[in-house]
């Protein structure tokens, strides 16, 4: 897709030059010297500590992470805004006060942090990707922003994300694709995708995104990284710019993104329950969690909508073997009616027929992703009768029949109708999984599939059935890396022509099935595998808590700070 017209061509020119001018006073080489290799190899909690010691300054730690951020945006396009002057002058104050007084500004002090395109710095574009809206610098930060800075963060860069951010193909006509740092043919999911493709080559030690339908999970899982989207109330969201205003159906919350668990414990630490400028988030700050030495896990592998491949199953089956060799007891249980909440989320975010979110493209031609996302309102009611019935009868595959005929514009009362199913479900999903099962927490798969190729959006969004489930549920989540693609491990078997856990033969047939499928686990080769973590509503913590015991019992296995490099070393 040509990314311009005559009307948005200047502008988009404009920014992509704006952002070149920025990074060509930096050497993006992938070569590191040995100091640089330290601080990259660093997680945040020990930059600071290194800090603290006066071993690092604060101007060194900044200036070797945006040496790497120069080179990742050179090699996945992850890069938006980029603030290198604020920014080092920011790291010289920091090293001037801890100078002369030997303290730390905060938690957070001369850790380098970037921060998806959504959320507003104060002087500085919030475009989201959109051409209409570059060139109105935001007035002040947002909420996150002031946070972190109070914490002794410095903001740097910005990173890139779908348009509409709607999508997990990280690409808009403006800043233009991103791809995933692991392999260009694949994307780096969405929508905080730059921030996963920048903290996957440690161009950043910790980054900030946000998740209405997956968007902190699926990214995280496409490029072997770890985050945490919380439920509702726990961060403020002030001050993070979104296609639709005002709308509260789904509710999109922001969360961390990075290296290692701790770090997600520290952002975490900083940001829940801190004052939110509209009074929006309740006085709950961080709480101490003390886990029992025994945890009962909930597994399942497939959401009965679209069956989880081969190497995703792996995934959950790998962190359940190692849990259970920790002692803890794991338990498969099937979801009850999944395609339920999809269906809610796809009924509840087209009620006004996309026309709000679209109609800030203006100029910009629609990415491919968005499409077919959005065709549903478009679809007369008989064209869609037609296409329903033919996915019936001679696919025998109600489940997508069904969330076509959701996908269309209603009336205040329709809308009424499924916030009121949507409680309705939530209410059923406590009693049945978490009540009568008693389960710490669930294991699952982030997706079908390990990731998808540039394209593979534009017809199987339908995938991100495997997170929007929590947005719906409004449940915390974590992600956390376990595996990589290993064709000789991870083929298809009859299992998924006939076995169960099978769903939508349509979706199927395309993932799985036909002469190019998408799951094509030669093409995929050493890519990252992810699992999700899900606890209960404000079990934030705890969610956290867990995912340490997690990730301990999965042991040494190549992710963290220095895995890019360490993994494309040993493909050399």
């Amino acid at each position: 897709m040509w990314p311009f017209s005559t009307s948005n061509a200047a502008i988009v020119h404009e920014k992509r030059t704006q952002r070149e001018n920025a990074l060509a006073s930096v050497t993006a080489s992938k070569d590191v010297t040995e100091a640089q290799g330290a601080f990259l190899t660093a997680t945040a909690s020990e930059i600071v500590s290194h800090i603290e010691k006066g071993e690092w300054t604060a101007s060194e730690v900044l200036e070797a992470y945006i040496a790497r951020a120069a080179y990742a945006h050179a090699k996945t396009n992850c890069l938006t805004e980029v603030m290198l002057g604020p920014a080092r002058q920011r790291a010289s104050e920091l090293d001037k006060d801890f100078a002369a007084t030997k303290k730390l500004t905060g938690p957070l002090h001369g850790v380098p942090v970037s921060i998806k395109e959504q959320f507003e710095i104060a002087g500085v574009d919030t475009s989201v990707g959109f051409s209409q809206w570059a060139n109105k610098p935001a007035t002040k930060n947002a909420d996150l922003v002031d946070q972190l800075l109070a914490a002794g963060a410095i903001i740097y860069v910005k990173t890139n994300i779908p348009q509409t951010m709607f999508a997990f193909e990280c690409s808009n006509p403006v800043w233009g694709r991103t791809t995933n740092p692991y392999n260009e043919n694949f994307t780096c999911g969405g929508s905080s995708g730059g921030e996963a493709a920048l903290l996957a080559m440690d161009g950043s030690a910790l980054g900030i995104g946000s998740d209405i339908g997956g968007s902190l999970r699926i990214p995280t899982a496409y490029c072997g990284i770890y985050s945490l989207k919380p439920a509702s109330g726990r961060v403020s969201y002030v001050g993070a710019k979104g296609p639709v205003p005002g709308f509260d159906g789904i509710v999109s919350t922001a969360g961390p993104m990075g290296r290692s668990v701790k770090d997600l414990e520290i952002v975490s630490r900083i940001t829940f329950g801190a004052p939110s400028s509209n009074h929006s988030i309740p006085p709950l700050p961080f709480r101490e969690v003390k886990l029992p030495s025994k945890l009962r896990f909930g597994y399942y592998t497939s959401d009965n909508y679209i069956k989880a491949s081969p190497a995703c199953k792996r995934a959950v089956l790998e962190s359940v073997e190692a849990l259970r060799k920790a002692g803890h007891e794991c338990i498969e249980f099937e979801l009850p009616e999944s395609n339920i909440p999809f269906n809610l989320f796809a009924g509840i975010t087209s009620a006004d027929g996309y026309k709000t979110m679209l109609s800030h493209l203006g100029p910009d031609p629609k990415e491919n992703a968005l499409h077919l996302v959005t065709l549903g309102p478009r679809i007369p009611s008989l064209v869609r009768t037609f296409a329903t019935w033919i996915l019936e009868t001679f696919w025998k595959d109600k489940l997508f029949a069904d969330t076509i005929r959701v996908t269309k514009s209603k009336s205040i009362t329709d809308y009424w109708k499924l916030i009121a199913q949507r409680d309705e479900y939530s209410a059923s999903f406590y009693q049945t999984v978490w009540n009568k099962n008693e389960f710490d927490a669930i294991l699952a798969p982030v997706q079908a599939l390990p990731q998808l190729p540039h394209g593979g959006c534009d017809n199987f969004s339908a995938l991100a059935i495997a997170t929007i489930l929590y947005n719906v549920l409004d449940m915390p989540a974590g992600c956390l890396p376990v595996t990589r693609v290993d064709p000789e491990k991870d083929q298809l078997t009859e299992e998924w022509v006939n076995g169960p856990g099978l769903g939508s033969a349509v979706l199927e047939a395309g993932v799985y099935r036909g002469k190019t499928p998408l799951y094509n686990p030669e093409a995929s080769k050493g890519m990252p595998v992810n699992i999700q973590i899900v606890g209960k509503r404000w079990e934030e913590e705890k969610v956290l808590a867990i995912m340490g015991v997690v990730d301990e019992a999965l042991g040494k296995r190549g992710f963290g700070p220095g895995a890019w490099d360490a993994h494309m070393k040993s493909l050399s």
